[in-house]
């Protein structure tokens, strides 16, 4: 067993009972690896739902509390948990777009005719914009948990207003509906949803628990070193070729998703890195 797959086996279990009020008890660890672990969460974005698992798992006698530990859980506990219309606003806040040229301009004339539709869909709409924002995070940085949870969170409290129907043709328009189905699949495999919560999965991806789990490590690596271009003193341009070469990996590892939409979020995010060089 490594130290990597307990401290993630009991990340998910405190972002379960956090999120979703499902209870595990948690394996014991060390107070270090319970630090790591409020680290990941910090880089995932999802202190929140982890300062709540925290609270749930308070009689839990596998966590033993150290001084130093204590501390660490009380520098989060001021992290509340938003609405689900808050964190939708949050998360959605910039209409969240497709890379592709051609998608993009799909997506703007299926947003259009929708709201000017007479049976509009505000809910089916806003789980589109979730997914659309969980996929450019997919691609560009890696599994997002935030998005996940959000995603979660909105279907148990406004799926049953969303129009699945509606919702799996603009999928397939769009071209995304395994990265859709690959969303649904981690709900299913990391947070023990059912799959009929799920209405527009197509098929449950095999390979969610292990992308999920592999994002965990390169998503902290890629925080503590994200430049990807910069200036030298000479004026020369210098590149990180390690985060070019995960960035160039992760891309492949979606390819079998849609493919034309990680190829044009990978070359989105080079040119992106090349116009942020500092001078």
């Amino acid at each position: 067993m490594s130290k990597s797959s307990i401290i993630n086996r009991n990340f998910f279990r405190m972002l379960r009972a956090g999120a979703f009020d499902d209870y595990e008890v948690v394996e014991p660890m060390s107070a270090f690896k319970w630090k790591r672990l409020i680290q990941i969460g910090e880089v995932q974005h999802v202190l929140p739902y982890l300062s709540r698992g925290f609270s749930k798992h308070a009689d839990d006698r596998q966590l033993t509390y150290t001084e130093s530990l204590r501390q660490e859980v009380e520098r989060i506990s001021d992290q509340q948990i938003p609405s689900v219309d808050a964190s939708l606003l949050t998360i959605t806040q910039e209409e969240p777009q497709l890379t592709n040229f051609l998608s993009k301009r799909k997506l703007k004339k299926l947003r259009k005719r929708e709201l000017n539709s007479e049976d509009c869909s505000e809910e089916t709409l806003q789980m589109l914009n979730i997914i659309i924002h969980n996929v450019n995070q997919t691609l560009s940085k890696g599994i997002s948990l935030q998005g996940i949870i959000e995603m979660g969170r909105f279907l148990r409290t406004k799926g049953d207003k969303v129009d699945f129907v509606k919702l799996e043709q603009w999928l397939h328009q769009l071209g995304i509906t395994r990265l859709a189905s690959l969303q649904g699949s981690i709900l299913i495999e990391v947070f023990h949803f059912d799959m009929n919560e799920i209405p527009f999965m197509q098929k449950e991806e095999k390979a969610a628990s292990k992308l999920t789990q592999r994002s965990l490590t390169h998503m902290a690596a890629d925080t503590a070193e994200n430049w990807h271009f910069r200036m030298r003193t000479n004026g020369m341009v210098e590149n990180n070729s390690r985060v070019l070469r995960r960035n160039l990996r992760r891309s492949m590892r979606y390819m079998r998703y849609n493919p034309v939409e990680t190829i044009s979020s990978f070359m989105a995010n080079f040119a992106k890195s090349l116009s942020e060089i500092e001078e």
